[in-house]
């Protein structure tokens, strides 16, 4: 097992058994309540056990994870005050769906995470009208030469070099964001959502899964003619390595998108980046940030990844069935007991976020954070560990 030293004054919690996550949950959601005093609108973007947090702008990536937890925490409570906290934070998303320039791939994080979440658990006209405006401009990100949803924006035709690097790229991040597609084509019946959500995944598990389940964070593909290029990383080691964070989101993606749609290159898809996740992690319980790291390198982890990585096995588990359902099983179960054991701060009195030890961007220097997407993955994890079934994607 990976150890890490803790700079907190408390000791480990003890290895949690099924039935302890109950009350680790529990200690979630308190710590939910307890910080939406503080937060008031705000939302989260990245902080430390030490300091807390710096918040969002308006039109951040991130801006929902808190969101989501407030929802997951409603979920669980039944407390209205909770989906009222949440839901005010929908007037910021009417903002980003007013301004083309800010909207990019991670739309269906955005509205999945509060706007589809408030629709499926209240019913919601207004929030799903939202999120049918917000699927449409994620469609119209499509583009059919190269079969694939565009990452990011170029933010100004007067910056040459972020236009030439946005141009024609894929991110693994893409895989989660398609259940917003998925659930518009589900509720208007409109056959290009799900057209364009399975040509993105399609051109995804081909062009960043490598043959031996290890993948490209990014990969280009000619703007013009849609040609692929080359696979390349952003936030990992290298061009040739595996960053643990998008390694998970793909597990993840693929293992709800062969849920939501059958198709069984999807699960092949999930099994093998798994396995390999798997591998590569040995008797780690919380993975590196980077999955085929070299030994000298500093081994910071990442919680984040562990968490994403847990609830999408989770879920893998939930659509296979005999040994391959009790290996996954017991995958998701080793990833959640090495976040409670060495990164859950919910017992640490002071502290505003959920997990420690989440690693944003090494390559910029933030190596060590709470993440306001691994505290949301780590309440998923935690819930679909107990049996709950009924989230926003």
């Amino acid at each position: 097992m990976l150890t890490a030293t803790l700079p907190h004054s408390v000791q480990s919690p003890a290895r949690a058994k099924p039935n302890g996550r109950q009350a680790i949950l529990e200690r979630c959601v308190e710590r939910v309540k307890s910080t939406s005093r503080i937060f008031g609108l705000r939302n989260p973007q990245i902080g430390s056990v030490e300091n807390g947090w710096q918040y969002c702008n308006p039109f951040d990536w991130v801006i929902s994870f808190y969101a989501g937890q407030l929802w997951l925490a409603y979920q669980f409570s039944g407390e209205p005050g909770l989906a009222n906290l949440a839901r005010a934070r929908q007037s910021d998303l009417n903002l980003l769906l007013s301004n083309l320039a800010a909207q990019d791939h991670d739309l269906g994080f955005i509205f999945s995470l509060n706007c589809v979440a408030d629709w499926k658990l209240t019913g919601s006209q207004t929030a799903r009208q939202m999120a049918l405006r917000a699927a449409e401009a994620l469609r119209a990100r499509f583009r059919p030469a190269g079969g694939y949803i565009q990452a990011w924006n170029s933010h100004g035709t007067e910056n040459t070099t972020r236009s030439t690097f946005v141009a024609g790229r894929i991110i693994a991040d893409t895989m989660q964001n398609l259940a917003l597609l998925y659930w518009a084509h589900a509720e208007t019946g409109a056959p290009d959502f799900k057209m364009i959500a399975d040509a993105h995944a399609e051109t995804t598990r081909r062009n960043l899964i490598r043959e031996d389940g290890t993948s490209f964070h990014t990969f280009v593909f000619d703007a013009t003619t849609g040609a692929p290029l080359r696979g390349e990383t952003h936030q990992g080691y290298a061009h040739d390595s595996c960053w643990a964070r998008g390694q998970a989101w793909l597990v993840h993606g693929f293992a709800q998108s062969y849920r939501t749609t059958g198709n069984p290159e999807y699960l092949d898809a999930a099994r093998l980046t798994a396995a390999k996740a798997e591998e590569l992690m040995g008797d780690n319980e919380v993975p590196l940030w980077d999955l085929r790291l070299p030994a000298d390198e500093p081994q910071y982890l990442d919680s984040s990844a562990g968490a994403i990585l847990s609830a999408g096995l989770f879920i893998l588990a939930d659509v296979t069935s005999g040994e391959e359902k009790i290996r996954w099983r017991a995958f998701a179960d080793r990833l959640l007991d090495g976040l409670i054991e060495t990164c859950d701060v919910t017992q640490i009195e002071g502290a505003q976020g959920l997990l420690d030890y989440g690693a944003a961007h090494v390559r910029r220097g933030s190596v060590r954070n709470m993440l306001p997407y691994g505290d949301y993955y780590f309440m998923e994890a935690l819930m679909r560990s107990l049996g709950h079934s009924r989230f926003c994607w």
